[in-house]
């Protein structure tokens, strides 16, 4: 499976996030011992860092996969990078959700949401939006507006959100980011190192009231996530966008 993915993409990840309703505790005792018991488990996530708002356990960045943890004020958040098997792209996400709520004193009542995001990016060296309008668009009602030579495409970043019928308090969002266009803090001339990005976010509203189901909620979205991905990001974006690329570097 991971495999498959890299061969659409340049690079992917899957990200979690367990948001809080109250401020969560930075001081030096939870934090650090957090951050040990998830060095034994993973002994490559051993630099510590502080960020402006976070601090961060996270594998060198060159490592594969790169795995990280992160603290904020309302969030514990895990990621991994270009994991290789399919227990690589969950572990340190089921870890997190098993043990950071006992050291950070996350109870049932604090936790808003539970989060999974899947990213994948592709580099492009042409104009972003004009190849998200054209993979995306072509053959809709939309694709009239493209059919005029007198004008460029500078902002095409598609947003779909949705409420998942009988899974109450599950929302999931597609979303495609360019950074090319006059809206971007990119360059807008073709060669821009960024890349086109596709997320699937999956959030889920007051996941539990036992935090021993916490890790099986996480698992729900897991599986949900990955059907989404498999059925629909990817032959309905991911496919898409890959193939308009490579139709332009020839």
């Amino acid at each position: 499976m991971p495999s498959s993915y890299r061969a659409l993409c340049s690079d992917f990840y899957i990200n979690a996030k367990l948001n809080v309703r109250m401020e969560l505790p930075t001081n030096r005792e939870p934090v650090l011992d957090l951050f040990e018991r998830t060095r034994r488990s993973f002994p490559a996530m051993n630099a510590f860092r502080r960020y402006k708002d976070e601090l961060a356990l996270e594998s060198a960045a060159n490592a594969t996969p790169h795995r990280w943890m992160a603290i904020r004020a309302a969030s514990v958040r895990t990621g991994v990078v270009n994991p290789n098997t399919e227990e690589e792209m969950y572990s340190v996400h089921r870890m997190a959700a098993e043990v950071s709520p006992y050291y950070l004193s996350i109870s049932p009542l604090d936790l808003e949401y539970i989060e999974l995001l899947y990213g994948f990016d592709l580099a492009a060296k042409e104009n972003h939006d004009e190849i998200t309008a054209a993979a995306l668009l072509g053959g809709s009602p939309l694709a009239a507006l493209l059919e005029n030579d007198e004008i460029t495409i500078n902002d095409c970043q598609p947003l779909l959100g949705m409420k998942v019928l009988n899974e109450q308090g599950l929302e999931a969002h597609f979303e495609i980011k360019t950074r090319s266009g006059s809206n971007s803090t990119a360059s807008s001339t073709p060669g821009t190192s960024d890349p086109i990005s596709v997320y699937l976010t999956l959030r889920c509203y007051d996941p539990v009231t036992d935090l021993k189901d916490l890790t099986g909620k996480l698992d729900e979205l897991i599986e949900r996530g990955q059907a989404l991905v498999d059925e629909y990001a990817v032959p309905n974006l991911l496919i898409p966008l890959r193939d308009e690329i490579v139709s332009r570097s020839y």
